[in-house]
C-alpha cells in the first residue's frame, strides 16, 4: 500500500483508506464480529485511514473502531465528524461542537482527534464562518489535530477553502461524477489542502454487480434515500437514478478496456487525479477490504482510458445527475 501526504501540513494517508459509514449498519445488519474483521483486514492490506462519523449508527462505528484500536500496534489514523444528527439543521453552538467532540474522543478511546471535518453543515453555516472559528479554537485546545469539511457541492468546497486551516475537504467524486475536477480540485491542490474521496464507487454502482431490479434492506440508503428523501441525493448512487445507473455502468464497461475489474479501475482513475489524498472506500466484508487496497499497487491509466472516461462523463452521464452538486 503506497501513502500520500493529506495536505500540505497534514499526515502520511494511506492511498486507499477505510470508509466505516457501513460499520454503523447503515448498509443493512452487519455484526460486531464482522466489523471487527473488516478492520483486521484493512489493517492487513496496509490501510492506516480510517473515515467515520460520530452519527453512523449513532454512535456505533466509533465505538467499534475504539474497541479494535486498544492495544493496536499498527498506528492508525482516524477521521471523525460532527455536524449531523440532533445540531442539524441550525443546532450549531460551540458549546455542542465540544459535547460532540468530547464524546467522539471516548468513544475513539483517544485524547485528541486526528481529523475533525464538519459533516456536510448547511450552506448558510459555512457562509457565516463562526463555526471555522470553534474548529480552530478547538485545535488550539488540544481537542483535535487538525479540521476539514465534508461537502455535497462545489459552492460549499469553495467556501471552506476561503477558510485559514482547513486541511482537507471530502467530496462526492468519481468516474460518474467529474464536475469537482473542474475548479475544486486544481484550487484545493494550489492551496495545500488535501481530497478525501467518499464514495469511489457510487454506492456499489461501479463495482459492477447491481441492475435496475437491485433490491436493498430497508435500513440502508441505497433502500431509503434512492431520490433524496432523507438528504442530498448526491449520497445515493451519485445521484443518479439506480436504473440509469446501471445502464450507464454497462455501457461503461462495454468501451473501456483495461486488464482491472471495474472497481479496480474506477478508485485507480481517482488515485491519477492530481490532489486526490487518499480514497475511503467501504465495504461489508473483508474480501471487498482486500479488493479494494489492490488499486493502489496498480499502473495508472493510460492516456486514451482517461479521455475516453471524460468524454464519457460529458457526453453521457452530467447531464443526468441530480440534486445539489
Amino acid at each position: 500500500m503506497k501513502t500520500r501526504m493529506l495536505g500540505r501540513e497534514g499526515f502520511p494517508v494511506s492511498e486507499i483508506g477505510l470508509g466505516c459509514w457501513q460499520l454503523g449498519g447503515d448498509f443493512g445488519p452487519l455484526t460486531d464480529e464482522t466489523a471487527l474483521a473488516i478492520l483486521q483486514a484493512a489493517v492487513d492490506s496496509g490501510i492506516t485511514f480510517w473515515d467515520t462519523a460520530n452519527v453512523y449508527g449513532n454512535g456505533r462505528s466509533e465505538r467499534l473502531i475504539g474497541q479494535f484500536l486498544r492495544g493496536l500496534a499498527t498506528p492508525i489514523r482516524v477521521a471523525t465528524k460532527f455536524g449531523r444528527g440532533d445540531v442539524y439543521p441550525d443546532g450549531y453552538s460551540l458549546d455542542a461542537m465540544r459535547r460532540a467532540v468530547d464524546q467522539s474522543r471516548e468513544h475513539l478511546g483517544v485524547e485528541r482527534i486526528d481529523l475533525l471535518q464538519l459533516h456536510c453543515v448547511p450552506i448558510a453555516q459555512l457562509q457565516r464562518g463562526e463555526i471555522f472559528d470553534w474548529l480552530r479554537m478547538i485545535r488550539d485546545e488540544g481537542m483535535i489535530e487538525h479540521f476539514g469539511a465534508s461537502v455535497e457541492s462545489d459552492e460549499q468546497a469553495l467556501l471552506c477553502l476561503r477558510q485559514p486551516g482547513l486541511l482537507s475537504l471530502q467530496l462526492i467524486f468519481n468516474v460518474l461524477r467529474q464536475k469537482p475536477m473542474i475548479e475544486v480540485l486544481p484550487q484545493a491542490h494550489q492551496q495545500g489542502v488535501g481530497i478525501i474521496v467518499r464514495l469511489p464507487l457510487a454506492s456499489g454502482l461501479l463495482a459492477g454487480k447491481f441492475t435496475a431490479e437491485s433490491k436493498f434492506s430497508e435500513t440502508d440508503h441505497r433502500h431509503f434515500n434512492r431520490d433524496g428523501q432523507c438528504f442530498n441525493v448526491g449520497e445515493t448512487f451519485a445521484g443518479l437514478p439506480l436504473a440509469v445507473g446501471a445502464k450507464l455502468v454497462d455501457q461503461l464497461r462495454s468501451r473501456i478496456h483495461e486488464p482491472m475489474s471495474l472497481a479496480e479501475l474506477s478508485q485507480r482513475w481517482l488515485l491519477d487525479q492530481e490532489g486526490v489524498s487518499t480514497v475511503i472506500t467501504g465495504a461489508t466484508t473483508p474480501a471487498q477490504v482486500r479488493e479494494n487496497a489492490r488499486a493502489s499497487d496498480l499502473p495508472p491509466l493510460a492516456v486514451e482510458t482517461h479521455e475516453q472516461l471524460t468524454d464519457f462523463y460529458w457526453n453521457e452521464v452530467h447531464e443526468k445527475i441530480r440534486g445539489v452538486y
